[in-house]
């Protein structure tokens, strides 16, 4: 049951779409929705995370990760090196998957859960879309899947 807060299955998708206008509504009227906040998770609604940004930081930090609440559409910021499924925080562990086709797109993989999140370095060139640029990289996704992964929330294609 998705907004139980319950981990999120491939048929939570359309409860997911039908439920975020009504939190993206509570989010700009500052109301959190009663809902489990578990690590990893949105601080504001505890929505899963569908995409993670790369933006600039301050030169000592390198890039900062910001990981984007599929339910709210929020952002906040996570360790870079830090499963946001089950926290792993061993670097041989985790993992990234990138191709030449969109070189600013990886995919962010954990081998302890088996489950992974894009990526989207927007430190160099802001003018990407997380939404048009996931949708546009759904191939990737298709290899992730071949691979034994599970995406942590599906993005706007629903996988």
């Amino acid at each position: 049951m998705y907004w139980a807060g319950d981990r999120p299955s491939s048929e939570d998708y359309l409860s997911r779409a039908v439920l975020r206008p009504y939190v993206e509504l509570l989010r700009s009227a500052n109301v959190a929705p009663d809902r489990v906040h578990r690590q990893g998770q949105c601080p504001f609604c505890g929505g899963g995370p569908w995409i993670s940004a790369r933006r600039e930081g301050s030169l000592m930090e390198g890039a900062r990760r910001m990981l984007g609440c599929a339910l709210c559409g929020g952002e906040w910021l996570y360790g870079r090196i830090l499963c946001p499924s089950c926290h792993e925080g061993d670097p041989y562990k985790l993992p990234s998957f990138q191709n030449d086709a969109n070189p600013a797109l990886r995919i962010e993989a954990c081998e302890t859960c088996h489950r992974y999140v894009k990526s989207l370095d927007l430190s160099q060139d802001a003018r990407p879309i997380p939404e048009v640029d996931d949708l546009a990289s759904i191939a990737m996704d298709l290899w992730a899947v071949q691979q034994g992964f599970t995406r942590i929330e599906p993005g706007l294609a629903g996988i």
